[in-house]
């Protein structure tokens, strides 16, 4: 047995004998790389100037609020919505995109502003300043990853899969809930 067909099954026993464990796990790990990502190859940060403790923060949201969310959330979906067949893998989308999203993001916004020791009337200026941005970013990219996933995708591997797309999403979540705005 060749060692990736070992390792597949590793993790698709761990996945199975505890989903949210493995999947907060995937997710804290790509969101930290994402914002890894974000303060290497965007904001141009070396080694000396690598915020460590914001890397550990932002993975934290994906490993405590994330992966768990998201397991629950398609779980949601697959009992009420249904399991699979084009139809209902169009009315997920629609439910995902027209409740799931524009709370998560809202959420997620204050728990990063929260994570960053923001006070809740800076946190709310945030909120002001982003949250159309990247709820309009999230429409032009998640309802066709979302689409494929929930057509294609068995539940167990689902937010392996958004989590994936999302290693790209969270450098953008990163950056733009990290960056400096400059003040008109």
């Amino acid at each position: 047995m060749s060692k990736a067909r070992v390792i597949f099954q590793f993790y698709q026993n761990l996945l199975n004998n505890r989903p949210y464990l493995v999947q907060a796990i995937q997710a804290g790990t790509l969101m930290g790389a994402g914002d890894l990502i974000s303060q290497t190859c965007i904001e141009n940060k070396r080694f000396k100037n690598y915020d460590f403790k914001r890397t550990i923060k932002f993975s934290s949201i994906g490993f405590f609020v994330g992966g768990p969310a998201l397991r629950a959330w398609y779980g949601i979906l697959n009992k009420h919505v249904g399991v699979s067949g084009k139809t209902v893998a169009i009315k997920k989308v629609f439910v995902d995109q027209a409740v799931f999203a524009p709370c998560f993001l809202f959420f997620l916004l204050i728990a990063v502003g929260t994570m960053q020791g923001k006070s809740w009337e800076s946190i709310k200026s945030d909120i002001d300043a982003n949250y159309m941005d990247v709820l309009k970013a999230n429409y032009y990219i998640w309802p066709w990853v979302q689409l494929a996933n929930f057509y294609y995708i068995p539940l167990q591997y689902q937010v392996l899969i958004v989590q994936s797309v999302a290693l790209f999403w969270n450098t953008y979540l990163s950056w733009k809930t990290n960056h400096k705005r400059i003040l008109d």
